[in-house]
């Protein structure tokens, strides 16, 4: 159970800046700083145009965050540790790639896009 919470907190934030495309413009109309039109527009435009740069940055985020907790929590910070400790290291890249994508799936495309429809962005 512990480890299940380690690798939610590893990828919650890669997960969230990875969705931005989506996620920007329903924040704005939440905030009342948008209308409803132009945040369509902007998500149209994000999504379409810039959806793989967002991917990319989450990938990074994630991959950061995975680096972080590998070399603060667990203590690996020499090539020889690592060497060692391949096969956990393999495990806990494998596992948080795997929930990335997952969570990413699920808060893009069921949670966002519900948002969206609620306030008929889309």
């Amino acid at each position: 159970m512990n480890k299940i919470k380690e690798i939610l907190k590893i990828s919650s934030i890669p997960v969230v800046l990875a969705s931005m495309c989506c996620l920007s413009p329903v924040i704005l109309v939440l905030l009342g700083v948008s209308t409803v039109s132009f945040a369509s527009s902007l998500a149209d435009t994000f999504y379409g145009d810039y959806k793989w740069i967002f991917r990319g940055v989450g990938l990074l985020a994630l991959l950061g965050s995975l680096y972080l907790y590998l070399s603060r929590k667990k203590g690996i910070c020499t090539i020889d540790e690592a060497k060692r400790r391949r096969n956990e290291i393999i495990n806990y890249v494998a596992i948080t790639l795997i929930v990335g994508v997952l969570g990413y799936i699920f808060f893009l495309y069921v949670v966002v896009h519900y948002i969206g429809v609620w306030l008929n962005l889309w």
